[in-house]
């Protein structure tokens, strides 16, 4: 059998597409050569020392013939160690000791002694293989609850090379792994609370709003305040992942090789909160190569948290204007174009200025003008506009940080965010997303509204995008409240948190 064919699949973006593996033993050539065609990069290349060393150790023995493999399709470059398996047993084929392997894609790295590692990407490959009518998918037993995801196609967790000849040529003393069973999605998981919190009601009061809407969040305050701790128990508050969502953002993490071992389907929101050290790629997406997501994609349908906010190199957060307003990231290469979904919430962090206690009434600034302002405009007008609430986060008074009582739990804000996001779904979006076409029509103001609105635009010089926002905010507000239209009183709020970028950047 000079020729035998495997099948494959290589992820671009958050997608797979299926390769095909080709493999041709000839006699005139040296038995030394062993030749890769089809774009392979530096991994697919090394992968003929693994496959020589565990076809030996596994005692399959090797061809004592010129070894040519071919990637097809021959014009898309080939990356990482996932086609190791699926060459290996090419290999075998042709030398006979495998029978066709017509309806099986594999993928999996080999190690020297035979065993099979993870590898990433293997969700988006299984969906591949199920669009493509594939029965089934070998892959490397720490993917398959990753795999078995996707029904309507079988999956087959492997150890060893020597287990893969098995099933291949006795497939009926082989059972599939049993399909994922997706519990029912449970809020409640996230283990911070906002009872936690003393004081700042304001603030809480700004986050519920945020979760509400998904709506970004811009907290300003002094250090010590309570920012972080506010931060990371908002995700506490949020609506658990609907299946589309968890789908989607379990395919970003596997793509990433961010996917805990033996994870079927991520089921909490994430929560990415970088180091304001991050390169542009590494919060957006890119690398040399096939570009991978970046920590604005990790955070699909959660939460980026930035805190130290002007700390960030200015160019790297202007590359957040794009996935803040589009919910998506788009990387242009000379060979290929991908999109990576990016719908998160932004929350940023920061103090008044460098030292951290302008304007505080208890602590002496030492900044000039000068710092202060240098340090502010590291964050740009145009992206101050895409976030919508701007809450002052002050210290906390000694009397209730001691004696305080405690704060309201996750549990009952939560609730009434989910209330909020209910009448939201039944119009089809979040107030965050709602289309300007739909603004007006979704967001009608009385003559009290409106006057409070053209007020705030007036004193306070707010953009066209500003404007939008506010409205969206209000509408928030309103589902909290449970009202069917924008009053005057939910304008109020809103502008409300538009004014401290006014008291700062003004």
């Amino acid at each position: 059998m000079p020729l035998f064919r495997t099948t494959s699949a290589a992820v671009f973006g958050i997608d797979a597409h299926l390769i095909d593996v080709e493999v041709d033993l000839w006699n005139s050539g040296n038995p030394k050569d062993f030749v890769m065609v089809g774009m392979p990069d530096t991994a697919v290349r090394e992968s003929r020392e693994r496959i020589k060393s565990a076809l030996f150790n596994s005692n399959l023995g090797f061809p004592n013939k010129a070894v040519t493999i071919n990637l097809a399709p021959a014009n898309v470059r080939k990356e990482g160690a996932g086609f190791d398996l699926p060459m290996a047993v090419g290999i075998l084929g042709a030398m006979g000791k495998v029978p066709p392997t017509n309806g099986h894609l594999l993928v999996g790295e080999l190690s020297l002694d035979g065993a099979v590692r993870s590898v990433r990407g293997v969700l988006p490959v299984a969906v591949c293989a199920r669009e493509q009518r594939l029965s089934s998918v070998i892959v490397p037993h720490e993917n398959a609850a990753e795999a078995a995801v996707v029904s309507g196609v079988q999956v087959y967790g492997v150890r060893h090379l020597a287990e893969v000849v098995a099933l291949l040529q006795n497939p009926e003393r082989f059972s599939p792994v049993s399909p994922t069973s997706i519990p029912a999605a449970t809020p409640g998981g996230w283990s911070l609370d906002f009872a936690d919190v003393r004081g700042q009601l304001t603030a809480k009061r700004a986050l519920e709003v945020a979760a509400a809407g998904s709506h970004n969040v811009l907290m300003i305050g002094p250090p010590g305040s309570g920012k972080t701790m506010l931060a990371k128990r908002l995700a506490g508050i949020l609506p658990p992942l609907t299946f589309e969502e968890a789908l989607e953002t379990t395919k970003i993490h596997s793509v990433a090789g961010a996917l805990p071992s033996g994870v079927g389907l991520l089921r909490e929101r994430p929560f990415r909160a970088p180091h304001h050290t991050v390169s542009d790629a590494g919060l957006i997406g890119g690398g040399i190569g096939i570009p991978r997501p970046g920590e604005v994609s990790l955070a699909n349908h959660g939460v980026l948290f930035l805190d130290e906010f002007p700390e960030f190199p200015r160019n790297v957060l202007e590359l957040l204007r794009q996935p803040v307003e589009d919910g998506a990231v788009t990387i242009a290469r000379s060979t290929m174009t991908l999109v990576f979904p990016s719908r998160f919430m932004l929350v940023a962090a920061m103090n008044p200025c460098p030292c951290g206690f302008h304007g505080d009434p208890s602590r002496e600034c030492r900044c000039t003008g000068g710092i202060i302002q240098r340090y502010l405009s590291k964050i740009s007008g145009p992206l101050l506009d895409r976030i919508d609430l701007h809450v002052e986060v002050p210290a906390v008074p000694y009397k209730e940080m001691r004696g305080g009582p405690e704060g309201e739990s996750s549990a009952s804000i939560r609730e009434r965010v989910l209330k909020a996001r209910a009448i939201q779904q039944a119009r089809g979006f979040y107030n965050s997303q709602i289309p300007s076409r739909l603004l007006r029509k979704l967001c009608e103001l009385d003559d009290s509204g409106e006057r409070t609105l053209e007020t705030a635009v007036r004193r306070l010089g707010l953009s066209a995008r500003a404007h939008d926002r506010v409205l969206k905010v209000a509408r928030t507000i309103a589902d909290l409240g449970g009202a069917d239209r924008v009053m005057a009183k939910h304008v109020a709020e809103a502008v409300q948190y538009r004014t401290l970028d006014r008291s700062y950047w003004g």
